[in-house]
């Protein structure tokens, strides 16, 4: 299955607690790389969700931001961790003692550590659960935007191996010609030096030309290649370390096809192979 590793999901949902939300983003990576960034509030969830993703993504680079916004009531419901609080009192003063020309700790300070103001109890299992479920609906829609752009990748790939698959012919079918031309322009030449020459040493030496020239195996192996292609776009799992690799031998016999062109025209052919090869592997690059 085809799916690109750019994608995008923002999910939003107000519950009891407040207002919660999911943004997901993703890019091209050549494994899976997950990074989340998440409040206190759902920091203890960190281990369910990166199994959630790895269960449905093979590859990308991730970045999960979780947003949490306390609700009129729950705001309302601050309370003071009083023994943290009197801890950081005692750390200040020491701080001031060692050092006194640093800036006095201001009361929204102290308040702003982490722990001093909490939230009243309530009810953390239905809170948890209702960020798993939006993180799963971000997964979702992320997998479908995924989905969506590989398709747009595939029919991309698929024009292109169509635009290979016609210049392969082409070139297949010039052969003979390439080799009758080189026949003909070297008998021009002998009749125009107007010498003596031995007709099967000359037949010998068109021979050893022609499979120096030779270049049948190379389009079978181009062939074979845009075959295994929509093989590989028929399988279920992941494709992209396939098609990058398939992308190597494509370039491959695409060098090969030029290095024993005996006319422009095979050339010119063996340069735009290497052009659409080259748009191929740069959007392989963004297949899971």
């Amino acid at each position: 299955m085809l799916c690109s590793m750019t994608g995008f999901a923002r999910m939003e949902d107000v519950c009891d607690e407040g207002n919660i939300s999911w943004e997901l983003r993703s890019v091209n990576h050549r494994y899976l790389e997950i990074n989340f960034r998440l409040p206190e509030e759902v920091r203890r969830l960190e281990p369910q969700l990166r199994q959630h993703l790895q269960k449905h993504l093979a590859r990308g680079k991730v970045d999960c931001t979780f947003r949490y916004q306390l609700s009129e009531s729950q705001s309302a419901a601050l309370e003071l961790n009083e023994p943290l609080l009197e801890s950081l009192l005692k750390q200040v003063h020491y701080v001031n003692e060692k050092l006194p020309q640093a800036t006095p700790a201001e009361a929204i300070d102290l308040l702003a550590w982490p722990g001093v103001l909490c939230t009243a109890e309530k009810d953390m299992q239905s809170f948890d659960a209702k960020c798993l479920a939006l993180f799963d609906s971000a997964t979702q829609q992320l997998l479908e935007m995924r989905s969506t752009e590989g398709e747009r990748l595939k029919k991309m790939l698929e024009e292109r191996c169509e635009q290979i698959s016609n210049i392969v012919k082409q070139v297949r079918t010039r052969y003979p010609q390439v080799l009758e031309e080189l026949r003909q322009k070297q008998q021009q030449r002998i009749d125009e030096l107007k010498i003596d020459f031995d007709q099967q040493r000359f037949e010998q030496e068109l021979v050893y030309v022609s499979q120096k020239l030779d270049i049948a195996e190379e389009l079978d192996r181009l062939e074979s290649h845009l075959a295994e292609m929509q093989t590989v776009f028929e399988r279920k799992d992941p494709i992209g370390r396939r098609l990058d690799f398939l992308m190597q031998e494509f370039n491959r016999e695409a060098n090969t096809l030029a290095s024993k062109s005996a006319d422009i025209v095979t050339t010119q052919a063996a340069v735009d192979l290497k052009v659409l090869i080259e748009q191929m592997r740069e959007q392989v690059q963004n297949i899971e």
